[in-house]
């Protein structure tokens, strides 16, 4: 039987489908005459709260934020060279919001990195560039936490690395 991940008041976190949040406390709610515990996560960028149950925190996707090194990684990713695949927009659009909505770092990189367009390119359509801005956000606040930065300074970063590219 797998250990239970525990979090801490005060931590960020990250759950998979809003991104970065911070643990601001647990507690114990009844539904349904079931006592529950839960974890109280804010996303503030979002204005948003949510309460994930303590025993389906880790079936739900949380997680701790990236380590520096984890970080490194889906940074070097942004370096990569851009894989599109000759499919339809609508079935890349639904990859990439998989993608994005795993909370995995390097895949919301490779999102990232996938519709990055350089100076000098065509333009993206308006539901590539809402992707690339939802990857780049999600990322950015990642980063932002891990590196102990802002997020917009995070975000100039991580653009940074692209056009470097």
């Amino acid at each position: 039987m797998s250990q239970q991940m525990v979090f801490e008041t005060g931590q960020f976190v990250v759950y998979p489908s809003h991104g970065l949040g911070r643990v601001t406390g647990v507690e114990i709610r009844e539904i349904g005459g079931i006592s529950l515990r839960l974890y109280v996560v804010d996303f503030a960028k979002d204005k948003m709260t949510l309460r994930v149950p303590v025993e389906k925190a880790d079936r739900s996707g949380m997680r701790p934020i990236s380590t520096p090194d984890e970080m490194g990684k889906a940074v070097s990713t942004l370096k990569g060279k851009a894989r599109i695949k000759r499919t339809m927009w609508s079935r890349r659009a639904q990859e990439y919001e998989a993608k994005l909505n795993s909370g995995d770092p390097i895949s919301i990189a490779e999102v990232l990195r996938d519709l990055h367009r350089p100076a000098g390119q065509p333009e993206q359509s308006y539901s590539e560039r809402q992707l690339y801005e939802a990857a780049l956000d999600r990322l950015a606040r990642e980063f932002a936490a891990v590196e102990a930065i802002d997020q917009d300074q995070a975000a100039r970063r991580l653009e940074e690395v692209l056009e470097a590219a």
